[in-house]
């Protein structure tokens, strides 16, 4: 970091008392959940108020999974120096879409019924359910979601392993297999990324229909994401681990990419609502009428301030960009917001006329657990494996060093010894 660094880094932090952190997460969080389950059961005998709840923290988690897969495709497709330094963090954040957040999405295959109404109309007298066929059903639920997970599997395994195997050799074989699955990868994420938020999201109102839904869904996830690696790097180098690889230049792309994906996702909101509101079909317009009613009008309003104005006015200086004091807790407000979005999304299919706050300890408690087991597998797998990727042919150019100089050192120091 150069001397005039606008971080203004402290000694780095002591973080032995977090390291049961996300224990303690699931362990509360699985309490609230299985009160929850009987709550849910006993008061409505059925289990969609937790069927909702789980499906919120599952779409949160899924997320950010998806915005770093994102991430390490770009680097790979555009193969960029400054992002060598967050590509091993990013791979791990990504492989947890395979196994563990397919695990965590069978509870929501198992409560589909009281998800997805449409799991319970017979498409012989819904029309809206037969157009769907045959993805609309049972079957075709389960088989088109373990399709997605197997794309993701396939994509964030071979990504993953390749970039460790080139920690082993160091041979140009394994950058060329990266940049050979993010070539094909990347179209196959836009797809799987736009069908998945349809099929999990989108149909808790199946009758809704918007041609734009993807790329929002694809906006929030990319923000995200984004928000996500700026606060795990900055943990990183504050505790040293890092330190000689992220430079300052990192935290000014990751924030203005950051702040661009801010514009991005507010447009493609806002494109949603001008372009349902002015067709003015009723079969659209509904969607948005919904959340004019109770409280959910009152989250809308803090949507437009905390999802898109906070976030655009503070970032917009060029030097805010690397300081921490100011872009972390923008990070975190980031992460408050895509709750609050998902929730906007979600909740109103089961509570139209507005969301009782009594609930809301549900949702944070699968929040906590989901959050716990997932933190902890993270940690695991970057304990296990350099922090880093050590052999990246950019990795001299990621640290500052100018490889061309180390070059002409080498042959220089070469040609004097043997003389």
């Amino acid at each position: 970091m150069s001397s005039n660094d606008t971080t203004h880094l402290p000694p780095p932090l002591d973080l032995s008392g977090w390291r049961k952190f996300p224990t303690f997460l699931m362990v509360v969080g699985g309490i609230l959940s299985v009160i929850g389950i009987g709550l849910s059961y006993g008061r409505h005998h059925n289990l969609s108020e937790f069927g909702f709840s789980w499906l919120f923290a599952f779409m949160f988690y899924y997320s950010i999974a998806l915005g770093a897969l994102f991430l390490v495709m770009v680097h790979h497709l555009t193969d960029a120096g400054w992002s060598v330094g967050i590509r091993r963090f990013c791979e791990h954040i990504a492989s947890l879409l395979f196994p563990w957040l397919a695990i965590l999405f069978i509870p929501i295959g198992l409560l589909g019924p009281a998800i997805y109404k449409w799991m319970t109309y017979d498409p012989a007298t819904n029309n809206l359910v037969a157009a769907k066929l045959p993805v609309f059903t049972t079957s075709g639920f389960w088989i088109t979601s373990a399709i997605f997970f197997a794309i993701w599997w396939l994509l964030s395994s071979q990504l993953s392993r390749w970039s460790l195997k080139q920690d082993e050799t160091g041979a140009a074989e394994c950058t060329y297999k990266m940049r050979f699955y993010s070539g094909w990868g990347i179209v196959a994420y836009a797809l799987v990324l736009t069908y998945s938020g349809v099929l999990w999201m989108k149909a808790t109102q199946y009758q809704w229909f918007s041609c734009i839904y993807g790329v929002y869904f694809f906006s929030d996830c990319a923000w995200i994401g984004l928000a996500t690696v700026y606060v795990i790097a900055a943990l990183l180098l504050r505790q040293g681990i890092l330190a000689k690889l992220l430079q300052e230049n990192y935290f000014y792309f990751i924030g203005v990419l950051f702040f661009g994906f801010t514009l991005f996702s507010a447009y493609t909101e806002f494109a949603q609502y001008f372009v349902v509101w002015n067709a003015n079909m009723p079969e659209e317009t509904f969607w948005y009428l919904i959340r004019e009613h109770g409280n959910w009008w009152w989250l809308s309003m803090i949507l437009i301030v905390g999802h898109c104005f906070i976030p655009f006015f503070v970032l917009l200086p060029v030097k805010v960009k690397t300081n921490f004091k100011v872009v972390i807790p923008v990070c975190i407000l980031a992460w408050v917001m895509h709750a609050a979005d998902l929730g906007f999304n979600i909740f109103p299919a089961l509570h139209p006329d507005g969301y009782p706050l009594k609930w809301i300890w549900l949702p944070i408690g699968c929040l906590m657990f989901m959050g716990g087991f997932l933190a902890r597998v993270f940690l695991n797998k970057f304990n296990a494996h350099s922090p880093y990727p050590k052999r990246d042919p950019r990795l001299l150019e990621a640290m500052g060093v100018n490889a061309h100089l180390v070059d002409d050192l080498t042959g220089a120091q070469t040609t004097g010894g043997s003389r």
